[in-house]
Formats: C-alpha cells, structure tokens, sequence
C-alpha cells in the first residue's frame, strides 16, 4: 500500500481522497528539518507560558470568556473540559471515509508547525488513519467558525480515550480500540485541544470527497448524453470541436469531446438526416457539464490551499516568537467552493433529468415506445415502464435544486456575539454531498433508462459508450420486460458507479 508523507510537501486533494478510502497509509516526514519544525513551535509555547505572555485559550478562556485569565496550573485541565463541553453534536455520524478525509486534513493543518503541538500527537493521527481507528463524529452542530469545533472535538475527545469510534464497522468506546491496537491515550497539553478543534478540517475533509464524487459525475453525465443522442438518434454535429473553439471554455470543450468520442463523431462526417437541431438538454449538454467541470479548477485551487493551511487560532511564529491572534479557522473559501459545487452539481441533475423526459415521450424520443415499454404481449397495455422512474428522476432533480440556496449567505450571531460572523462552510459541505448523492441516485435511473432504450432500439445507432454501458448494466439488471420494482435496480447501478465499475471513460482534462 503506498505511503503519503505527511509534512513532507504540499498534499493533494488526490491523496486525501486515497487515504480516506483506505488505499494508503500515511507516515510523518522523517526529516530533521520537520521534527524541528513542530519542536520549535511546541518550544516556544512552554516558554510564553512561563513568562506569564496572554495566549488565548491557554491562559485566557475560549470564545467570549477571552477576557478570563487562566492560572497556568490550570490550563492543561482547560484543554479537556473545551473537548468534554463541546460534546453536543447531533445527526448522523459521518462514513468511515469522511471521517478519514477529516482527520487527514486536521493533520496536514497541524503538520504546519504553527499550532504548538507535539510529534506525539501528530503520530496518533496518523495511527488512527493507519489502524483505521474511526472517530464516530456526528455530521451537525458546526458553523464553520471557530472553524469546526464540535464536530473536531469527536477526534481530540478519541485521542484522550474517550467518546466512541468505529473499526471495521463495530462501534466500539474509543478506550477498548486503542487498547487493542497497543495505543496509549494522550494527555492533551495546553493548546492542543484547541490546535485540534480550532480549523476547517471536518468542511476541508467533505468538500475533498465532494470534488473527487463531482469529477466522476461530470464523466458520467456525458456519457449518459452520448446515449441519449444514440436513441434519439440525434444530431452528432452538435459536438463537432470546432463549434467550441468559437467559445474556448476548457471544460465545456472536454465535455464536447468526451460525448463526440463516445458517439464516435469525427469533423467532416456525413451530415445527419434527422432532425437539424436537438432540443437543448441534448444540444447544449457540453454547456452545462462544462460549467462543472470548469468550476473544478477553481474548487481545487481553494481546497489545496486550506487544506495545506494552518487554520486554527492562535498561531505561533517561531522565527519571532510571537503569538499571532486572527480567524484563520474562518471557512469562508471552503464554504464559497461547496456553494459553487453544489449549484453546478444540481444543474447536471436538470439536464439528465430533462434527456429522461425526452427518452420517455413518444412526442420526442423519436419511435421509441412511450415510458419506454417493452412488453409486446397481448396485455401490453397494463404495463406502464418508465413513467414512475421518470417521476422519481424528476423528485431527485426537485431536491437537488432546492438545495442550491448557499450557505454562506446565512451566517448567524452565535457564542455571545462573539461568532457575529460565521462561514457556514460545514453545511455548505453537507449540502454538497447531499445534491451529488440526489444526483447519482438520478443518473442511475437514466441509466436504466438508457440501457432500455439500447434494448428498444436492438442496438441499432449505438456507438462505443452506448454499446459498452449497456454491456455492463445487463450483467447486473435484467430487461424490464413487464412492470415490477425498481427500486433494487437504482441500488445496484448506483453500487457499480461507487465502485467505479461503470465503464463510463476516462476522465483526462488537464485544465482542471
């Protein structure tokens, strides 16, 4: 299993993505210059401390209570009653692999030396990634500043041995899954509570996987586009390179290109015989999968940075020996990239939605049975196909769209007044998974639909991507030859684009 450096050089949304679904282990650089580095920065705290300098949350209380001196006797048992009081959140727990991708963030933040944490503590990281020692962290209770408080204290809490985790599925007390891995709780320091919980690690982590999940629905999407310009039999021009040279967006022009080489269209083929133009969810597909796709160049750049950030408060710069009070835990960049994701997300979900209603009305599908049918017997007319999939594309898509309002734009006075403004980029992240779930869930049922209409069609007109879809769908879902549930059909498509067995191609867009 390959080993990502932690401290090492910048880390990759690539890296969290492969760590957080248990792919690779993680290890500490072995350098001198980075165990100096996190030495200097824990050194420098123990000094401040003994000469009595004002550090918030280590001789002063959090939030509000700033204004509170703290006895510095008594700053190590401040730093477990800020993970203990903040044990309130609520809603579902978080997947294995978002719990993952949280703690590679809140470690890679760490590992900048700036947060006056020991060696110690960034290892027990590393061995709860490594031993798959899980964290149970419940998904609400965040507003993105104090960066991600409650939700963060679920990790700190685990190092101190308390709280629950999950391992291999088993939800076990934190105590008992550290014992049986041969790992001792730690004593958090002062500051290292704080340093834990204090940044965007839980909104960074989501919106990680958020991406990687956002990036394969961009490939899918266009892929289900060249088959629905297969059984509609549509106009390949549509696609033709040179019409998106004229407007030259990167990613729009990647998704031209992926439907015409799936449709297997080439500049100076025979001119089409049907209808001139396809109505817009299929002429205009590049346009809409091409604002994804070009919006991921963007998404990336934001979450690298924050990933590779030191965003906690406060800071120590141990070239000045200062201690740098700001809002570095401030989620407004994660949040901003979740809200754009989320709306060009939902976007795609109305295209295919769109190219379902056309495949299933005989009014525009041009032959094919209406809600696509396949039942010839004499008691055709009591089978109905499609039409309830249609309907539950159509809800998919309702619900992806209504959950399009941005998050940031609803910032709450919290804590006092002291939280006045605050980034909401955890929920932006949430919501952002939950449009690309309603998404998926939406391109399987066009899927099906899809791989139906081959069937209708007995293959004729399909090109590669049409062809090698159908190929892999039937092995796993049977014709619908007359009505029953669907239900397990969705699941199962679903399934295989998780464990990417979808032959849906290659995702190469080097503007990204």
């Amino acid at each position: 299993m390959p080993v990502i450096r932690i401290g090492a050089s910048p880390l990759r949304i690539a890296d969290v993505l492969q760590t957080a679904a248990g792919r690779a282990r993680v290890a500490l650089d072995e350098s001198k210059a980075f165990r100096q580095r996190i030495e200097r920065s824990v050194e420098l705290l123990d000094r401040l401390i003994a000469d009595g300098q004002p550090i918030y949350g280590v001789t002063t209380g959090f939030g509000d209570s700033c204004e509170k001196t703290v006895p510095a006797e008594l700053s190590a048992k401040m730093a477990a009653n800020l993970v203990r009081f903040h044990g309130c959140g609520t809603g579902r727990m978080l997947e294995e692999a978002e719990v993952a991708a949280v703690i590679v963030a809140r470690l890679v933040s760490l590992a900048q030396g700036q947060s006056g944490v020991r060696g110690v503590l960034l290892q027990r990281l590393c061995d709860l990634l490594n031993h798959r020692i899980l964290p149970r962290i419940p998904a609400e209770g965040s507003v993105g500043a104090s960066g991600d408080l409650t939700p963060l204290s679920y990790v700190a809490a685990v190092l101190m041995g308390e709280r629950e985790v999950s391992v291999n599925g088993r939800v076990l007390p934190a105590a008992e899954a550290l014992a049986a891995a041969k790992l001792k709780p730690i004593d958090l320091r002062p500051k290292e509570s704080l340093s834990l919980m204090n940044g965007t690690s839980v909104m960074t982590g989501l919106s990680c996987l958020a991406y990687g999940r956002a990036r394969q629905l961009a490939r899918w999407a266009s892929a289900l586009t060249a088959m629905s310009s297969d059984v509609l039999r549509g106009n390949r021009g549509h696609f033709d390179d040179r019409i998106f040279l004229a407007k030259p967006h990167p990613g729009q022009r990647a998704a031209a290109r992926w439907i015409a080489e799936d449709v297997e269209y080439a500049s100076g083929s025979s001119p089409h015989d049907g209808r001139i133009q396809d109505r817009y969810s299929i002429r205009c597909a590049p346009h809409v999968i091409g604002v994804l796709l070009d919006s991921l160049g963007f998404i990336k750049t934001l979450l690298e940075t924050e990933l590779n950030s030191a965003n906690d408060n406060p800071l120590l710069d141990t070239s000045s020996g200062d201690v740098l009070h700001g809002g570095n835990f401030y989620g407004g960049h994660p949040c901003m990239a979740m809200d754009m994701l989320k709306i060009a997300v939902a976007n795609v979900a109305d295209l295919i939605d769109r190219q379902m209603a056309l495949i299933c009305n005989p009014a525009t599908n041009n032959g094919l049975p209406a809600d696509l049918v396949a039942r010839t017997a004499a008691d055709q007319v009591t089978h109905h196909g499609f039409k309830a999939m249609q309907i539950t594309a159509s809800a998919l898509a309702a619900e992806a769209l209504k959950l399009t309002m941005p998050a940031s734009v609803f910032s709450r006075s919290t804590e006092s007044h002291n939280q006045d403004k605050v980034s909401m980029g955890t929920i932006a992240a949430r919501d952002a998974l939950r449009v690309l779930e309603l998404t998926e869930t939406a391109a399987a049922v066009v899927q099906l639909a899809l791989v139906q209409a081959v069937d209708l069609r007995s293959g004729e007109g399909c090109h590669l991507r049409s062809r090698e879809l159908h190929r892999a769908v039937r092995l796993a879902v049977a014709v619908n030859d007359a009505d029953r549930r669907q239900d397990l059909d969705i699941r199962r498509v679903l399934e295989m684009h998780r464990a990417a067995e979808l032959p849906i191609g290659p995702i190469d867009f080097p503007a990204e």
